[in-house]
């Protein structure tokens, strides 16, 4: 079985929003075409508290996309994104949500950051994703959304490792830096994950 796994198509991250990603919007349409052909669908999304200490305002003398460290892990701090509650971290009124079985959000603990939609970026807790998904009998994972450097990437890392066969839809993503994806996605590939367009798919 497979499922399709939306990553953080959030207003703060389409254009016009905090964290913008760069033609962020254009996923939207695709992925509600793709959603019919998944038996199971599911979605992330990004949901920090005030004041998360990813955020660059948190940071006196820093500013958003400088790095540090952060309770041993490197950080890239960000501008104030997702928080709970607001618009930004709702997802898109554009975005076909009736057959999202499931929504798993991630960034919720002030302390640590939380890229991929199944642990921390310590690994330090699990958002219960993985055993969901294979409690479901899913075997493929489908990844779209935003963004292909960061969240959708660590998300499909993080599926390689929990066992699953992965699938990086390259056409229902966009990235924040044309670099950091190329070099995502040749990480993803030596690990075994396979990226296609959505063409492709069978």
């Amino acid at each position: 079985m497979r499922t399709l796994l939306l990553v953080d198509i959030q207003y703060d991250f389409l254009p016009g929003g905090s964290l913008a990603v760069a033609g962020g919007n254009e996923v939207i349409p695709l992925v509600n075409h793709l959603q019919p052909q998944f038996e199971l669908v599911v979605a992330t999304q990004d949901w920090h508290p005030a004041g998360h200490k990813s955020f660059a305002s948190q940071h006196p003398g820093h500013h958003a996309f400088d790095q540090i460290d952060l309770h041993g892990l490197p950080q890239t701090l960000w501008p104030d994104h997702c928080v709970q509650g607001t618009r930004g971290a709702e997802f898109s009124s554009d975005l076909d949500q009736n057959r999202i079985e499931a929504i798993f959000r991630k960034g919720t603990t002030p302390e640590i950051d939380s890229y991929s939609g199944f642990f921390d970026n310590g690994h330090r807790k699990a958002t219960g994703l993985a055993d969901y998904l294979r409690g479901r009998g899913v075997t493929q994972v489908y990844l779209a959304g935003l963004a292909a450097d960061f969240c959708v990437y660590f998300s499909a890392k993080d599926a390689l490792e929990q066992q699953f066969e992965v699938f990086f839809l390259e056409d229902a993503t966009r990235a924040i830096s044309a670099e950091g994806y190329q070099q995502a996605r040749a990480d993803l590939r030596s690990r075994g994950g396979k990226v296609l367009t959505s063409t492709e798919l069978r």
